[in-house]
C-alpha cells in the first residue's frame, strides 16, 4: 500500500465542503432496497469480509491468553470443516489485522509471527483522545517500538466541533510522523461531531495531514458506525483520490456484527468507491463480533443448518 505523504493544509478547501443530508440518505436507502446477493455468491463476499476484519479486544480484563486465542483465530478464523467444504483451503484466509490495547501488542506481535497478519494499537488517549499531548506521541512511539504496524489514533473532538482546522490538521500531522513506517488510522468520533458537514470537514483535513485511513468510531460512543456516515466518509475518500491520486482507506467501527451489515458495507464500497478498496489494505471492518456472525451464515451455507454461536468461539 503507498502511503498517503498528505497535502499542505488548505482552509478553502475545507470551508467549501457542503452536504446535501437527505440525498445521502436517499442514497443509502436505495442501496438496501436494491442489492443483495445470495447462495454462492454470498458465500464469496462473506470470505472477502472476514480478510477484511480487524479483529479486535479493548477490555480491561484483557489477558495475554485472550490475546493470544484471538490470534490463533485471527489465523484460523473459519473452522477446519467449513473451510474444506467451502474448497477455500489454498486462500489461506485470515483476518485484516488483530487490534489491542498497547500493553498487549507485544503479546500480539509474538502470536502472529511467521504471518501477514499485522497488530494494530489504539493509541492516543484512546477512546477520549484527553491525555496529554506529549504522552499521546509517546504511546504511539512506544507501540511502533513493541511491533504494531498499524495505529489507530483519536483525534481532539473539540478542534472539529469549534472549527480549528488548522489545529486538527497539525494534530494528525504529529501523529503521523510519530508513527514513522506505521500505518495511521485517524479515529473521528463522527457520533460526537455533531454534524454531516464536520463530518465530511474532518474527514478531509485527516487525510490532508497523512491520514491512511479514516476510521468512524472508537466503537464505544453512543452512536458509531452508520451506513450515512459512512457514504459521506467514502465520498470524502474519493474527492480526495481524485485531488491528489493516493487511496485511503476506510475503516467502519462499532454496532456492526451481522453478515448482511457487512455485505451491504462492502457494497456501498464497491459502488461508491470501486474494487481497488474491496481489499483490507483498504477497507477494514472494526469488529468483534462481526466475524461469529459470518461464520454462522457459511456453516449455514454449506449445511442448510444454523449453528449456535458458541460453535465458533472468538478464543
Amino acid at each position: 500500500m503507498v502511503r498517503n505523504e498528505g497535502i499542505p493544509f488548505d482552509a478553502g478547501l475545507v470551508e467549501d465542503i457542503r452536504i446535501n443530508l437527505s440525498a445521502v440518505e436517499r442514497r443509502v436507502a436505495s442501496l438496501k432496497g436494491r442489492r443483495t446477493v445470495k447462495k454462492d455468491w454470498q458465500a464469496a463476499w462473506l470470505l472477502k469480509a472476514i480478510s477484511c476484519i480487524d479483529l479486535t479486544t479493548l477490555s480491561g480484563d484483557d489477558t495475554p491468553g485472550r490475546v493470544r486465542r484471538l490470534c490463533a483465530k485471527a489465523k484460523a478464523p473459519i473452522r477446519a470443516d467449513l473451510v474444506e467444504a467451502l474448497g477455500v483451503a489454498d486462500k489461506n484466509i485470515t483476518v485484516g489485522a488483530v487490534c489491542v490495547y498497547h500493553e498487549m501488542v507485544a503479546t500480539a506481535v509474538e502470536a502472529l509471527a511467521g504471518t501477514n497478519i499485522p497488530v494494530a494499537a489504539v493509541s492516543t488517549g484512546f477512546p477520549a483522545g484527553l491525555s496529554p499531548f506529549h504522552l499521546r506521541l509517546a504511546e504511539i512511539q512506544e507501540s511502533v517500538a513493541a511491533g504494531a504496524k498499524e495505529i489507530d489514533i483519536v483525534i481532539t473532538r473539540r478542534h472539529v466541533l469549534t472549527g480549528n482546522w488548522q489545529a486538527l490538521y497539525e494534530e494528525v500531522k504529529a501523529f503521523r510522523d510519530a508513527c514513522g513506517d506505521a500505518h495511521i488510522k485517524a479515529i473521528l468520533a463522527t457520533g460526537e461531531l455533531g454534524s454531516a458537514s464536520k463530518v465530511a470537514k474532518a474527514s478531509m483535513v485527516a487525510m490532508m495531514a497523512g491520514a491512511d485511513f479514516i476510521k468512524t468510531s472508537t466503537g464505544m460512543e453512543k452512536v458509531n458506525a452508520t451506513q450515512p456516515v459512512s457514504l459521506i466518509m467514502m465520498r470524502a475518500i474519493r474527492d480526495y483520490y481524485e485531488r491528489t491520486g493516493f487511496k485511503i482507506g476506510y475503516k467502519p467501527a462499532g454496532g456492526i456484527s451481522t453478515a448482511k451489515d457487512a455485505v451491504q458495507y462492502l457494497i456501498m464500497v464497491k459502488e461508491e468507491l470501486g474494487t481497488d478498496w474491496l481489499d483490507p489494505d483498504l477497507f477494514r471492518f472494526g469488529a468483534s463480533r462481526l466475524l461469529t456472525d459470518i461464520e454462522r451464515q457459511l456453516e449455514h451455507f454449506v449445511t442448510g443448518r444454523y449453528s449456535a454461536a458458541h460453535r465458533h468461539p472468538m478464543g
